[in-house]
Order: C-alpha cells, then sequence, then structure tokens
C-alpha cells in the first residue's frame, strides 16, 4: 500500500472496553492512516478521529496492515494510549533570549533540564508559552484550521526591533505578524512580558501594554513577570534585579492600564505577577482584579488564591478543635510539624500557620524559609529550590513530626527535586517523615490537620 512507507505511531496501550480493543487493535501496533490523511502529531490524530465514520489504518507486528472502518459517536475516542503523548519530536527552541533561565543553570544537572521547548503544541497541551519564532507556516495554518485555543504567547516587547535583539533573533519582530493572523482567524491568547532592567521596561513596557490593547477580547489577559536572575550569569548578557522601588513603578503603570481597560473592555487584562507587590511591600490585590485567574502558571494571583482559600477552610473548621495525637487532631494531646518554603511565600506560610495555630489547641507549627544558595539569592520560588538546600538549612531545625513541603518543588508526577534528590533521600537525610502539600489553601488545611 502507498501508506506502507509511513513511519507511524506506535501504541502504547489499548484501553479496556474501547474501540480500539474490539478492532483488535493491540500494544506494538502502529497507527498509519485515518480516513486516508497521514497523522502528523496528537491535534491531527484528535481532529480526525471527531467523524461519526472513519477508516484506521493500522500495521501490526508482524507488518500486515488492516484498514479498519469505524462507527462511532461524534467525538468519540478510539481509546489508543501512543508511546509518544505528542505523537512527534519535541521541537525545541532556537532563540538565545537574553533573559533565558536555561542559560543561568550549572553545568552537571539532568539532561533534560538544559533542553529549550517552544513548541506550539505544549501550549494547547501543558500551558507553556512561546515565542511564535520556531512556529512555521504550516504549524500556524493548522492551529487556524483546527481553531486550537487559547494559545499562551511570550511577546516581551512589541518593539520589532528590540524583540530582535531580546531573543537574539532576527526573524522575531517578524514573527509578531502570526498575532494578526491568530487575532482574525479569531484564536484566543494570553500573553506574557519577561521585564528586563533597562531594555524593555519604562516607555518600552508602556509601548508594549498599549499595542497589546489592540488585541483584546480575543487576547484575553498579558503578565509582567520579572526576569529571574540566578547566580550563573558569567558572559550572558548583562542584566541588573529590580528594585522596591523599580517595582512600585512598574505596578503603578500597570494598576494605570487595569483601571483603563476596565472602562473600555470591562478586564484588568494586564497583571502583575506576585513577585511585583512582595518586591514593592504592596498588599496583594483582591481576587476580583485577576480576572478569573487566568495567569497562575506565571505566579499571577497565586498567593492571593491560596490565602482566599485557606480562609475559608479555616472558616468551616469545626469549633474548639484540639490535637488528639501525633496523627490526627481530636481532643487531647499536642503536634509539632515544620514547614519549609522559598523567600517569595514565606511570609505568606508564616501568618497562615499563626492562623492555624490560634484555632487548634495544642498545635505548634515551625516555618522555614530556604534561601536558595544554589541558584543565588535573587531566586525566591520555592519551585526552584533543591534538595541539597533543604538538607543543608533544615538538618539542625526542630522540625517536629512532620515535614510538610510544597509540590512544586517535585518534578511533575514524580517525588524528584531539581537536584534529583528524591523525597526520600530528604526523609532519609533528615530523619523525618515529610508530606507533600498542593498549592491549594485548602490542602494546606487538610495536609496540617489530617497527617
Amino acid at each position: 500500500m502507498e501508506n506502507k512507507k509511513q513511519k507511524g505511531h506506535i501504541i502504547k496501550e489499548v484501553r479496556k472496553n474501547s474501540i480500539a480493543m474490539e478492532l483488535e487493535i493491540e500494544p506494538g501496533d502502529k497507527l498509519l492512516a485515518i480516513s486516508g490523511q497521514e497523522i502528523e502529531d496528537i491535534f491531527d490524530y484528535q481532529y480526525y478521529i471527531e467523524d461519526e465514520y472513519i477508516e484506521v489504518l493500522v500495521e501490526k507486528s508482524n507488518g500486515e496492515q488492516w484498514l479498519l472502518e469505524v462507527d462511532k459517536d461524534e467525538d468519540e475516542d478510539l481509546g489508543i494510549v501512543f508511546e509518544n503523548g505528542l505523537m512527534d519530536d519535541y521541537r525545541s527552541c532556537h532563540n538565545k533570549c537574553i533573559f533565558c533561565f536555561i542559560d543561568q543553570m550549572p553545568k552537571g544537572m539532568r539532561e533534560t533540564l538544559y533542553f529549550k521547548d517552544d513548541d506550539s503544541r505544549l501550549s494547547f497541551l501543558q500551558g507553556n508559552y512561546v515565542t511564535l519564532t520556531n512556529m512555521s507556516d504550516h504549524e500556524l495554518d493548522k492551529i487556524i484550521k483546527y481553531h486550537l485555543s487559547p494559545i499562551n504567547i511570550s511577546f516581551q516587547t512589541m518593539n520589532p526591533k528590540l524583540r530582535c535583539m531580546m531573543l537574539n533573533n532576527r526573524f522575531a519582530g517578524e514573527a509578531l505578524n502570526k498575532v494578526d493572523k491568530l487575532f482574525e482567524a479569531g484564536i484566543s491568547m494570553n500573553g506574557q512580558i519577561v521585564l528586563c532592567k533597562g531594555v524593555n521596561d519604562g516607555k518600552e513596557l508602556e509601548y508594549s501594554i498599549r499595542k497589546l490593547m489592540d488585541y483584546i477580547p480575543l487576547l484575553e489577559s498579558v503578565s509582567v513577570v520579572p526576569v529571574g536572575l540566578s547566580k550563573f550569569r558569567e558572559g550572558l548578557y548583562p542584566l541588573e534585579p529590580f528594585t522596591g522601588a523599580d517595582a512600585a513603578e512598574v505596578l503603578t503603570m500597570i494598576h494605570s492600564f487595569q483601571q483603563e481597560c476596565m472602562q473600555k473592555y470591562g478586564t484588568h487584562f494586564i497583571h502583575a505577577s506576585d513577585e511585583w507587590y512582595i518586591l514593592a511591600g504592596q498588599e496583594l490585590p483582591m481576587e476580583e482584579n485577576y480576572d478569573g485567574y487566568l495567569q497562575l502558571e506565571n505566579g499571577v494571583g497565586m498567593l492571593r488564591l491560596m490565602i482566599n482559600e485557606f480562609e475559608d477552610a479555616l472558616r468551616n473548621l469545626p469549633s474548639k478543635l484540639k490535637v488528639e495525637n501525633s496523627t490526627g487532631m481530636g481532643t487531647q494531646g499536642s503536634a509539632t510539624l515544620s514547614m519549609a518554603t522559598g523567600k517569595l511565600a514565606y511570609p505568606y506560610i508564616c501568618q497562615m500557620a499563626e492562623a492555624l495555630m490560634e484555632v487548634v489547641e495544642g498545635l505548634q507549627i515551625h516555618v522555614y524559609e530556604i534561601i536558595n544558595e544554589f541558584f543565588g539569592e535573587m531566586i525566591t520560588v520555592s519551585g526552584l529550590l533543591t534538595g541539597q538546600d533543604i538538607i543543608r538549612q533544615l538538618k539542625d531545625k526542630s522540625l517536629g513530626e512532620r515535614l510538610l513541603l510544597p509540590e512544586n518543588l517535585l518534578r511533575s508526577g514524580e517525588e524528584v527535586l531539581l537536584d534529583d534528590v528524591t523525597v526520600t533521600d530528604l526523609e532519609k537525610a533528615l530523619q523525618v517523615k515529610i508530606d507533600i502539600v498542593k498549592s491549594s489553601g485548602y490542602d494546606f488545611v487538610d495536609t496540617v490537620l489530617k497527617g
């Protein structure tokens, strides 16, 4: 057959009681085509299986090819899990951005940490932000054809010349034309600006926000985050950290644009990440200012959401709650536990711990701020803490019966930190049971009280 030369996509698993199982498709078989269409990636697959009648061409492990006719409900899945979830190779980034954090990592860490992705498909699947410079016209046409939304875009600046400089890519300014095509096709978007002091801030930031407002309402939100600077910057573009006064200026500009956008469009649109408020010494905005938390993954409103959830959970606790023993809450006894977090969240975790101790008799919580000695003290988020820093800074501390650590320390779906230290390694080194706490304020209370 004509399709015999196609590489195909290896099937890893066939779900029980699925259409694929009824068709006797098996792990190890290859999917070659659907309804005569070559399948490049997961989006092609999902698009072509939507029809009620499809023809599935598979190659069995013995090389025999089966053309299977399928009548099914619209949007019904075949029940196939592929060996490669993307059904294609991950596309790496060809930019050399002046602010790239991967370039600021030391040598000797696991290889996957040095991979720079700029794959638009991961924007839809995992919420990654893409620069558009690595997006081909074919890929752009596919997004428009399948009407995939929303796509998350790293703008950095709307000044084409400056964008070329910041991304070290002579096509970076021209890539902004893709935004117009996405807008004209009705594709919803979210944006991000990584702010670099003396580069794309000040008048340049004002210009960028004004230009980005032209894409409202399809451009639903834009976050402004400060550049992360590690201590491993030798030979890289000379960037400086923002000061508290700088942060206050950034917030003044953003708040001004928020007021304008609310009056004109009914949305705050432009958002500052939590770091700006902490650096400026200002209170976090209230929940209604975050427009439904569209930018949580960029640290916009993450602390506010956690605090609100915590306060709600606290209000719903029964009165006169006491510690029963070291593992649960009841009527008598005492319990001591500890928490560790990064500098950014530390003051808020302290407040939450104090509030919880006030309503639970016999509960003692020690909260420890972990300084990021591995990457440098300017890195304040808990997600970039390493196991070795946690061990070094907690080894002589009073940890109680349990140590609570935030989930964002860990590699997704695993119990491994950035430096390959595992949760088990931490427990052995610190001689304490470790519980992992999700970012939710509800989970915070639940983990403390239930053990």
